[in-house]
């Protein structure tokens, strides 16, 4: 039908139905309408009679249209090339009166517009058959079913008649004989202008074409007669072809042709005949297999030995047996059954059995589990799919990445919380022995940071639930955080480094920046960060990426938003924590997105809330408006990343209510289920403790003063009486020692109060001061005695191992806090020392001393090798899923109880012990020997033997370990430090300690500067911790030289041999305090470092500014400390000559400081040896190479040059010589190569001669170090060789090492053989060098071993050369020479008369010059 707008004309508006009007009024309005006798807006016309009525109005001398109709072909002609489809266009805008005829013929979209020419098909040798008669007077009438049944449908839709009569016609064509046969018509097309092999297809595509225009019988088959015809022209055509142009054209054919039409064609081969010559031809040309298809069978055969003989192929079709439902009649659509699309129904096959061991895909279940591969899961299991391996059960991680991004909910909650759990696992180290890969780092590296982020922001709540808890996941480790919950109350155990990844600057525009303003550097490092990409960012760096991302603005929305349920905001709470710890910049962040702190504190903390009475075992129905620990938690983080955070969080969000609240009140009383009201009152405290910590919240000890003495009061009871409930004793546990670590920031705080007071009325207003805190000293003397007795009473314990181990942590809380109280109150004005030494002397009379007696102290110190992390680096080793972007701290689990956090470590104990040694002997000095009674243990001393052998990897869980033993071995040593003048046997063991304390230097942390600056300042420059300097030392040193000269045979002369090695250690050690103020005074750079660090070790809480420890970067030092000095002096000097500047003399001071240097370090090498054999040789020697760098002249200064020459003999010893390895990686150095140009440069320049620097320059010559050192001085730096004048005696090292083995380079022989004939190596000139290259040309021009041409063309060239030389001296030593020998005048031996193989060699080289008569003695 049609639908023909007419023409409007101008009439009375008539009214419309409106909504609510009856079936009255809309009678009215027609009534209305058809009074008016208006036209209607638009009529229906029937379109076939406007076609008949147009048909008889068609002129008469019109030319009829002749159309053709092609069955079964479609309206639309097929789309040659897939393109997306375009967005239509205004449609065209038609008038009435156009011709619609045109309209047609322009706007004809059928497949015959698009055919140019038509050609009839010949039709005379088609068969023709007759109706059949039927004695019926009326057609049978059929049943839909039998048509079904009888014909197969093509496309398009035709009636059950139409059906039916093509059926017929079917039946009938297969009964007709042909009657007579035709002539297939030729096509125009010669030989010339196509190929043959196309020309057959193109001949028989065009039969099919024309075969098809008839519509009679479309996709026919030819009549054999015309199939004949075909067949020989084209088996003539190929038999006129030779063999190069068949396989030309079929390889064209093949490369033109669809590859999956190619191989159905072949598969279809056995239905198509051919000649039997044809054929032979074909198999032949078959049988060459392209490069191709041999990868592909050998990848097959690769398969088939991988998989069971017995398998069926994967691509194998289906047929109606596989399918296990049959289509039955009378269904709809059904009536062709498509058995490709019905094979998802067939059984899956069985999992293959791999027999190798290639790497496969790994595949997960639902639980996170891996699924072994070849393994048979139940299908009912849902761990099937439609993937690439059906057969194989479960998900690999990148369906897991696609099903995440479903369009059903339930497939990305699904997949979400799969990929949570085998994070989970994966971070538990299930999967660390099974995968190749860390499973971690390919998910980071996928983009999963982005998968949760985008999923983070869905507005399903269950998706939200599990991008949650796979973030969660990701980030929060439960091990790592129970961990530092333990550690909390341990010795300055609140302070932690950042878990924030390493940033290595690479670029060198970073090195030019250090000399701009800080504020600059800042503004350039924040404005790089901005313009980095966020995978960038994320891929160095995820929780950055996360903030990045905006992922907090999220957070808070869905926490005061959606209001999860409790699992997911307690999950978002903890994410919360592991962000804030990740530096104090993620703790700005959290801090200042918009109301997400005050929802936390508003909902999670609220000092009020309804009590929620769920059933047993029934969880609770939501966290909001209830108090939560993990809320108090976070606070808590967020307090110790600075002390500006920490008010802010007290005064602005009101935390000192909320703290009052929760510490006033018993945990028991609080309308909360047990565990979390004791975590939340133990989180409490925790957060007052780190407020405490920088002088805030001081106040609230005078308000709950009597709450707090009421929980004082509880604590021996603890003790005495153990609970049976053993999770409810371990709660009081941890609450009491929260509590006493509590008490010991007050008191750190109320011992600066009195200082502070003074600063303030000294001022007199003129410059501002930090005010004191509203408590003093007698707010806390009180405490003192009572705990004093609680330690008495937990020392008793000591012989019942069970309630030992229970409150040992406990005990040694009690003890710091008893330090810490004497450590202020000699810094009090109410100081009364007669008073404070009679106490001190009554305790550990009667308390302290007995138990350094016990046996049990003793079983601690032998313990302490076993849990120690320096003894044993395994247990420094991070986690199985380590990334360098998301740092953790590694506990996959429970920690071993032996190691350093094991439930029985004495290193917690001990340090408190120690700690309290240390400040009773400082305030009492009477008490120091007997306090140094506990490092006369056994045990002890073997513990420090072995500490200094082990040296873990350095990364944040070794560091965070490592620390907390640095804090015990520093304590050992103080004590150590302050008894050698007084107990004897402390001084036996003073080189143990030396040797300890050097080392903790090397290995001490950031954060830790306070403690390396009194090991520098008290302890490593000590003449007493140095006891051969006194005992005859430096003598023995002496002695030990000569007895080593005698045992090398007494051949070498050592280079200037005066002053001695006993005499420079001598003077070494007489100026110790001078060494010790060149190298602090090397260090002023971090006093700034070393400030911060003091504050927090002396409890100087007004001055902490952070709890958060630095950035962990590594050892505070690097290896080679010792060699700073130079090194600096070294980059100072390079800078000033890099302006143009020349350097030609120092300054006094810094001649002092470079011998200091070099003393300190020849002082190491000889009595403390071991320690730095860490560094390499070659790193020694390019240290010391930068003296003879830095200046003109300095390396000839007295005291410098003869401690040069003694370290270098130390160097040149044979055992040490022999792991000289120049061509390794030398930290700080770029390339030893580009060091030793720079060091031949010098000497040409300001050398003068001198034999020690010639020394350096020969050492790297020897002939196993690369030849590019040695072509640098015969061809880059000749000059060198007029002054390097170094005599063979004068050599520290042996002759051999530059002869032995014999030259291979050729290049570099040549350049021998040229010096030596030049006359630019000589024998006076440079001695050691003319041996090594006559030696060297010798055993070249004389070597007979089998070589290329040009290699003995050389050599052979080179000795006649040798024997033509016009200069006898030279002739003789390059023709006669024997051995090195460095008692020789000419430093060789040479022959009298050459051997018998050398003569005959120069007769076969030089027969045209010597006759056979002649002996070459004469020559």
């Amino acid at each position: 039908m049609l639908i023909n707008s007419d023409t409007p004309k101008p009439r009375k508006m008539l009214g419309r139905p409106k909504p609510g009007e009856s079936e009255d009024d809309l009678l009215l309005f027609q009534q209305q309408f058809l009074a008016a006798g208006t036209s209607p807006a638009a009529k229906i016309v029937n379109k076939r009679k406007v076609q008949s009525q147009n048909a008889d109005r068609i002129p008469v001398n019109a030319v009829p249209r002749d159309t053709v109709t092609l069955e079964a072909l479609p309206d639309l002609p097929p789309s040659l090339m897939p393109a997306p489809p375009k967005k239509s266009k205004a449609g065209a805008v038609k008038f009435q009166g156009d011709d619609s005829e045109e309209q047609m013929d322009l706007q004809d979209q059928h497949i015959t517009a698009v055919l140019s020419k038509i050609i009839e098909r010949d039709t005379r040798a088609s068969p023709i058959s007759l109706p059949v008669s039927t004695g019926l007077a009326f057609p049978k009438v059929f049943h839909r079913s039998e048509v079904q049944s009888e014909v197969k449908l093509v496309s398009g839709k035709k009636s059950i008649f139409a059906q039916k009569l093509a059926a017929k016609k079917a039946a009938e064509a297969t009964r007709a004989v042909p009657s007579f046969s035709g002539f297939r018509p030729r096509t125009g097309v010669t030989q010339e202008q196509r190929s043959p092999p196309p020309r057959v297809t193109e001949v028989s595509e065009k039969e099919q074409s024309t075969d098809g225009g008839s519509g009679g019988r479309l996709g026919g088959e030819l009549s054999p007669q015309e199939s004949q015809r075909i067949h020989e022209e084209n088996v003539a055509r190929l038999q006129a072809m030779s063999k190069e142009e068949i396989e030309e054209e079929r390889n064209n054919l093949l490369a033109r042709l669809d590859p999956s039409l190619v191989a159905f064609l072949k598969s279809r081969k056995s239905e198509v005949s051919c000649s039997e010559g044809a054929k032979d031809k074909m198999e032949s040309r078959k049988t060459e297999k392209t490069h191709e298809e041999e990868q592909i069978h050998s990848c097959l055969t690769r398969q088939s030995e991988a998989s069971p003989a017995e398998e069926e192929p994967m691509d194998q079709k289906p047929t109606e047996d596989d399918i296990p439902l049959k289509p039955e009649k009378g269904w709809v659509h059904m009536d062709v059954p498509e058995y490709e699309k019905l094979e998802w129904m067939k059984d899956l096959p069985k999992p293959r059995r791999w027999k190798t061991n290639e790497e496969m895909q790994a595949r997960f279940s639902f639980l996170g589990d891996l699924i072994p591969p070849g393994v048979d899961v139940p299908t009912h299991l849902g761990l099937h799919h439609h993937g690439e391996q059906p057969e194989q059960a479960g998900y690999s991680l990148q369906e897991l990445f696609h099903l995440a991004r479903s369009q059903v909910i339930q497939q990305r909650t699904l997949a979400l919380q799969t990929l949570a759990r085998i994070i989970q696992k994966a971070k538990a180290g299930d999967f660390s022995s099974l995968l190749k890969y860390s499973i971690l780092r390919m998910l980071l590296d996928a983009g999963l940071l982005f998968l949760l982020r985008f999923s983070l922001d869905d507005s399903v709540e269950n998706v939200i639930a599990a991008c949650v808890q796979a973030l969660k996941a990701l980030l929060v480790s439960p091990f790592d955080e129970e961990y530092l919950d333990r550690t909390f109350c341990w010795y300055l155990g609140a302070s932690v480094f950042p878990l924030r990844p390493n940033e290595a600057e690479e670029d060198d525009e970073d090195e030019e920046e250090e000399e701009e303003p800080k504020s600059k550097g800042n503004e350039n490092s924040k404005s790089k960060e901005d313009k980095k990409a966020d995978p960038d960012v994320a891929r160095a760096d995820t929780v950055k990426g996360l903030l990045k991302m905006k992922v907090l603005h999220r957070l808070r929305y869905i926490l005061e938003v959606v209001r999860p349920i409790p699992s997911v905001s307690l999950d978002i709470l903890e994410i919360l924590t592991r962000i804030a710890r990740h530096s104090s910049e993620a703790c700005n962040e959290i801090l200042g997105c918009p109301r997400l702190l005050d929802t936390i504190v508003s909902e999670f903390l609220p000092s009020t809330w309804k009590i929620q009475t769920p059933r047993t075992g029934e969880p609770m129905t939501s966290t909001h408006s209830v108090p939560v620990a993990a809320a108090m938690k976070l606070t808590r983080v967020l307090a110790c990343a600075g002390r500006n955070m920490s008010a802010v969080l007290l005064n602005k969000h009101n935390m000192k209510e909320r703290i009052g609240r929760f510490v006033a009140e018993d945990p028991c009383d609080l309308p909360l289920e047990q565990q979390e009201a004791f975590a939340l009152s133990i989180e409490a405290l925790r957060l007052w403790a780190v407020a405490a910590n920088y002088g805030q919240a001081c106040d609230l000890y005078k308000d709950l003063y009597p709450a707090l003495m009421k929980m004082l009061q509880t604590l021996p009871k603890l003790t005495s009486q153990p609970m049976e409930d053993g999770q409810l004793y371990g709660f009081y546990m941890q609450r009491a020692e929260v509590l006493i670590c509590l008490l010991i920031n007050i008191t750190n705080s109320t011992g600066c109060t009195a200082e502070l007071q003074a600063q303030l009325i000294s001022s007199r207003d003129q410059v501002e001061h930090i005010p004191p805190p509203p408590v003093d000293w007698s707010h806390v003397a009180g405490i003192k005695p009572f705990l004093e007795a609680c330690v008495k009473r937990c020392l008793k314990e000591v012989n019942c191992p069970a309630t030992w181990n229970k409150v040992r942590q406990l005990t040694a809380t009690y003890i710091i806090y008893l330090g810490t109280y004497y450590s202020k109150l000699i810094q009090q004005p109410s100081y009364r020392p007669v008073d404070c030494l009679e106490e001190l002397e009554q305790f550990c009379s009667a308390t302290l001393f007995p138990f350094l007696s016990l046996p049990v102290l003793e079983s601690m110190f032998e313990d302490l090798r076993s849990h120690s992390a320096l003894c044993s680096p395994r247990s420094c080793h991070p986690g199985p899923e380590t990334v360098h972007s998301l740092v953790s701290l590694g506990f996959a689990g429970r920690e071993s109880p032996l190691s350093l956090l094991g439930s029985k470590s004495p290193f917690a104990f001990l340090t408190a012990m120690l700690y309290l040694l240390n400040t009773i002997s400082s305030v009492h000095k009477g008490l120091t020997e007997k306090c140094s009674s506990v490092l006369h243990s056994k045990g002890l001393r073997d513990y420090l033997v072995h500490s200094c052998r082990g040296s873990p990897p350095i990364h944040h869980r070794s560091a965070w370990l490592l620390r907390h033993e640095f804090h015990f071995q520093h304590f050992v040593l103080q004590l150590a430090s302050k008894a050698i003048t007084i107990s004897p046997q402390v001084t036996g063991q003073t080189p143990l300690y030396h040797y300890v304390a050097v080392t903790l230097l090397s290995q001490l942390l950031p954060g830790s500067e306070h403690l390396a600056h009194e090991l520098l300042s008290k302890l490593i420059f000590n003449q007493d911790m140095i006891p051969e300097g006194k005992s005859g030392g430096p003598e023995a040193e002496d002695l030990s030289c000569i007895l080593q000269l005698r045992a090398d045979g007494g051949t070498a002369e050592q280079v200037h041999s005066n002053p001695t090695r006993g005499t420079l250690l001598g003077a070494a050690f007489k100026q110790l305090p001078t060494i010790r103020a060149h190298y602090l005074a090397h260090f002023t750079h971090v006093q700034p470092a070393v400030s911060r660090s003091k504050t927090f070790y002396t409890g100087q809480n007004h001055l902490v500014q952070s709890v958060l420890l630095p950035d962990m970067t590594g050892a505070l030092l690097p290896a080679d400390w010792a060699f700073l000095p130079l090194i600096n002096l070294y980059d100072q000097v390079n800078r000033v000559e890099m302006k143009g500047k020349t350097v030609e003399s120092l300054a006094a001071n810094l001649v002092e400081m470079v011998t200091s240097c070099l003393q300190w370090a020849l002082l190491l090498e000889t009595w403390r040896g071991e320690l730095l054999q860490g560094l390499p040789l070659a790193a020694k020697l390019a240290r010391l190479m930068c003296v003879f760098l830095t200046g003109s002249n300095l390396f000839l200064e007295p005291g410098i040059h003869d401690n040069l020459t003694a370290l270098l003999l130390i160097y040149c010893q044979r055992k040490k010589m022999d792991s000289l390895d120049l061509s390794a990686p030398l930290p700080g150095l770029t390339s030893f190569q580009d060091l030793y140009v720079r060091l031949l440069e010098q000497f040409e320049s300001v050398s003068f001669g001198d034999q020690l620097f010639g020394c350096f320059l020969l050492l790297p010559l020897q002939r196993r170090f690369s030849t590019q050192l040695r072509q640098a001085v015969f061809v880059e730096h000749v000059s060198v060789l007029r002054t390097l004048g170094v005599q063979l005696k004068q050599l520290p090292i042996p002759l051999e090492n530059y002869t032995h083995p014999a030259e291979t380079c050729l290049d570099l022989l040549r350049q021998y053989f040229k010096t030596l004939v030049t006359g630019t190596l000589r024998l006076s000139w440079c001695p050691v060098l003319y041996v090594v290259a006559v030696a060297h040309v010798n055993n070249f021009i004389f070597s007979q071993e089998v070589v290329d041409e040009v290699f003995d063309a050389a050599r052979k060239s080179m000795l006649r050369k040798s024997y033509l030389l016009t200069d006898e001296a030279l002739r003789r030593h390059l023709l006669h020479f024997k051995l090195p020998n460095v008692e020789s005048p000419c430093g060789f031996d040479m022959y009298e008369q050459l051997p018998l193989m050398r003569r005959r060699w120069m007769q076969k080289v030089l027969r045209d010059l010597i006759s056979p008569e002649v002996g070459l003695e004469a020559q």
